[in-house]
């Protein structure tokens, strides 16, 4: 018996080229004239005459009568504001996590910046993971011995963490000294600088003292953290070094996410 291959699913190529056009226009953040258009989308500038006229008339793109120029129309920001309303960070963020856990067999989970602090708000187990169902969902974590927590102080200003920090810091003081655990505004500020340039946190044994967890930061289309996927697992099981390969699909797949919710407004025809 021989296996069919199923064909390929055909669009509609002229609507394809008119998002073309579209994405030209977000692309040069700016009104261009048509022969530039032209340029970038390698149509001649009779047929992009064509496919303008469909998409100012229905105010995709809008035509500076002054200067001839295109630039994106007042609909796009109609469209813009319905997709930020209708995008949902947990829905957005499950299945990528379920895809990571199963890929890697350890246990995620996907936390946000709550009203007492990190706070855990779905987990997706691994084959290999069992401790991380010790975390119920709206657990709140701490701020410098989580890998979530720490991830949130680099990203978010001052003004919201200052008081988990002093709070902790004081508690801290009579606790084991940990590596992976600032216990004091310099290393604090030290730690901050790293996660930033490495993209990912990481805290050994903050929780768990046999357990390591890596964080990467999930974006909004502001370019602000809106969430951490964090993975957490014994020492003996993952390497954790944060320019790893698990370290490097943690981070793909928070910016993954990222790109799902807007940030750097990545478009389609990138993939």
């Amino acid at each position: 018996m021989t296996q069919t291959t199923k064909p390929a699913r055909k669009g509609i190529q002229s609507l394809v080229t008119g998002f073309e056009v579209i994405d030209f226009l977000v692309r040069a953040g700016r009104p261009v004239p048509l022969r530039e258009i032209a340029t970038g989308t390698g149509l001649s500038p009779s047929k992009l005459q064509f496919y303008l006229v469909s998409l100012v008339e229905v105010r995709v793109v809008h035509q500076d009568p002054a200067t001839g120029f295109y630039g994106l129309g007042s609909y796009t920001l109609q469209l813009g504001i319905a997709g930020l309303q209708q995008f949902d960070i947990f829905e957005a963020t499950r299945t990528h996590l379920d895809a990571f856990a199963a890929r890697h067999g350890h246990s995620m989970f996907l936390g946000v910046w709550g009203n007492e602090g990190p706070t855990v708000i779905y987990r997706a187990r691994g084959q290999q993971g069992g401790s991380l169902m010790e975390l119920r969902l709206g657990a709140v974590l701490p701020v410098l011995r989580s890998a979530l927590g720490q991830l949130f102080l680099a990203h978010l200003p001052e003004r919201i963490t200052k008081d988990h920090i002093i709070q902790e810091l004081k508690a801290g003081v009579n606790m084991p000294r940990l590596d992976d655990v600032p216990q004091s505004d310099a290393e604090i500020a030290a730690r901050n600088a790293a996660i930033l340039e490495q993209g990912i946190s990481r805290c050994r044994g903050g929780m768990l003292s046999d357990h390591t967890s890596l964080s990467a930061p999930v974006f909004d289309y502001r370019g602000k953290i809106v969430a951490g996927v964090t993975l957490m697992a014994p020492l003996s099981a993952v390497d954790d070094d944060p320019d790893s390969a698990m370290a490097s699909d943690l981070r793909d797949t928070a910016q993954a996410i990222s790109r799902e919710a807007g940030q750097n407004s990545i478009h389609y025809l990138d993939i």
